[in-house]
């Protein structure tokens, strides 16, 4: 089986998954406790004003025409329109400006553990039973163990009062001065202006965008707290797991021949136990995007940074089932390219997994 083909396969599946995800998402919005038009117009409504609204959003129609609405309403990415958080205004319309804070949030959770779980997790395993080897193991179990909505608590709270807990040292002005909590300002990036190189004085090019340095950092910053703790059960997953693959791959006897034929150290772990002892990892870093997806809902309302996992948290709270849905929609589109995402990898780092 050709690539191309391999991967048209793998997308006419992503077909039956992704109606599946959306059909129940429909019957638990429709069938489900809450009632959209009590949450426009609170418990106490007249039966009158009750039908005029129920008529108006179409949920007194049948629930088979609803329900190919709803698809057909998907299918042509038309998500619909908000009826609580901001009536009038189109999903997509929210969607489209929260976005930005949860794709650099989430940005940043991905990265910390990254590269900080694996590559202690790798040192540990080419220096096993040493001190780097004990503190990556036991500090995989302890970022295991911690919850991360008690770690976000306690992380702001701790960032909050930061002065009088850390011996005088305050997170809030350090490097640069911003908020604890709040959304991060991502105008650092311009289309309509040119940030010039310079070196010494001398200006050596300019880049075709404008780029602010100074709300770069300050938007880093305010998602350093939020993605360690978003990123802290990866990281460990990855540290453990990181140990036990380069164990396991540097005693293989394929690596004992590369030591016989007088290979030298940095040979043998850069080209056959460094890429060989990813293998395992690949799913447990693909796998953050499920993470990411759950754990941005509590991250974004601890720390105010209003991205869609507050916006759909709101949604559902407040019973905005248009937007639930439609939110659902979108995570569920996150989940099924991350799954195909991850079986090309495999295919890539590790050459017996065919296609077929």
């Amino acid at each position: 089986m050709s690539r191309w083909n391999y991967f048209a396969k793998r997308v006419l599946l992503m077909v039956p998954v992704v109606w599946f995800g959306v059909t129940v998402t429909f019957i638990t919005i429709r069938m489900g406790p809450l009632d959209p038009v009590a949450a426009i117009l609170g418990p106490q409504v007249p039966p009158a004003q009750y039908e005029r609204v129920a008529t108006r959003l179409g949920l007194n129609r049948p629930l088979w025409e609803q329900y190919v609405d709803y698809i057909i309403g998907l299918a042509k990415f038309d998500l619909g329109y908000s009826y609580v958080i901001k009536d009038g205004a189109t999903a997509m319309d929210l969607i489209v400006l929260l976005t930005p804070r949860s794709l650099w949030l989430g940005f940043w959770s991905v990265l910390i553990p990254l590269f900080v779980g694996i590559p202690l997790g790798f040192y540990a395993g080419l220096n096993p039973n040493t001190y780097p080897d004990y503190f990556a193991s036991f500090g995989g179990i302890v970022w295991r163990a911690m919850p991360n909505f008690w770690l976000g608590v306690i992380l702001m709270s701790v960032l909050s009062q930061s002065e009088d807990l850390l011996f005088g040292f305050e997170w809030a002005t350090f490097l640069v001065d911003v908020n604890v909590i709040g959304p991060p300002p991502l105008e650092f990036y311009q289309h309509d202006g040119a940030f010039p190189v310079a070196v010494g004085g001398v200006t050596l090019f300019r880049l075709p965008f404008g780029f602010d340095v100074e709300t770069f950092l300050e938007a880093t910053k305010m998602m350093l707290a939020p993605a360690l703790v978003m990123g802290s059960a990866s990281m460990g997953n990855e540290m453990r797991l990181g140990r036990t693959a380069v164990l396991e791959t540097i005693n293989s006897k394929y690596v004992d021949t590369a030591r016989m034929k007088g290979l030298s150290r940095r040979t043998i772990v850069w080209k056959h136990v460094f890429r060989n002892a990813l293998i395992p990892l690949v799913p447990i870093i693909l796998n953050e995007a499920f993470l990411l997806i759950g754990g941005s809902v509590i991250m974004e309302s601890i720390f105010g940074i209003n991205g869609i996992g507050y916006l759909f948290f709101q949604a559902a709270v407040q019973g905005d089932m248009p937007l639930v849905g439609s939110l659902m929609y979108i995570f569920i589109l996150i989940i099924v390219f991350m799954n195909i995402l991850q079986d090309f990898l495999y295919t890539v780092i590790d050459p017996r997994v065919g296609y077929e």
